[in-house]
């Protein structure tokens, strides 16, 4: 059986939190096995490199490999983000505040796994995502933001904007920023998408003061564009 895995980015030895970064990536026939030099992957590497400088030591930055390609309907990215829970709290000791960080079916992860404990925010970057599957989750208590390029021709927009309408029924926050120009594979205005990640990051597990886009969304606007 293929087991998902945990590399590090940052491990300080006392976090104060933990950001848990989380990859895309369509399935692949035949190739069931996620590769860490896939681009799907890769593509996570600098984002959880800005977030690691945002935090600035104060929290662990984990990317986590899934034990499969895809979304497989019998084990989920969500299943492979409550395992990787598990490992934080035994490796770092339980009860830390976690952020999830995801793009494309990362994001979906992302949202769909915000409400596991200990979570208390989540960033989707470009999510992959149903229009209704905001309709089942509840996400008292939790921070989002939806980060989706205008011109992502992969995941729409669209399912996405409806999940964080239904999202806001319950979070404590959700914002919606749409960045203009930006495609699915976030490298067009790459720097929008990882500021936004970091910053997100940085201002809900360490309440950190944020300007710009992410100050907006946590002062309660709900809609925001770039």
């Amino acid at each position: 059986m293929t087991h998902a895995r945990l590399l590090d980015t940052a491990a300080p030895e006392a976090p104060q939190g933990i950001a848990l970064v989380l990859h895309g990536g369509a399935a692949r026939r035949g190739t069931a096995r996620v590769s860490p030099t896939q681009l799907s992957v890769l593509r996570m590497v600098p984002i959880a490199a800005r977030i690691a400088r945002a935090v600035n030591g104060e929290v662990a930055v984990l990317r986590l490999l899934n034990s499969t390609r895809g979304w497989d309907a019998t084990h989920t990215p969500v299943d492979d983000v409550h395992w990787a829970l598990g490992q934080v709290a035994e490796r770092f000791g339980p009860g830390l505040p976690v952020t999830l960080v995801g793009h494309s079916l990362g994001g979906r992860a992302a949202l769909l796994a915000a409400r596991e404990h200990p979570v208390v925010s989540a960033v989707a970057l470009n999510p992959w995502v149903y229009p209704d599957e905001g309709q089942r989750t509840n996400l008292s208590g939790r921070n989002v933001l939806i980060v989706h390029g205008d011109e992502d021709r992969v995941a729409r927009p669209r399912n996405s904007a409806s999940v964080a309408r239904d999202l806001a029924r319950t979070a404590d926050h959700v914002g919606y920023v749409t960045v203009t120009g930006g495609k699915h594979a976030m490298l067009r205005r790459h720097e929008v998408f990882d500021g936004l990640a970091a910053d997100f990051t940085a201002a809900t597990l360490l309440g950190r003061a944020s300007v710009g886009a992410v100050g907006r969304v946590l002062a309660g606007e709900e809609w925001v564009e770039v």
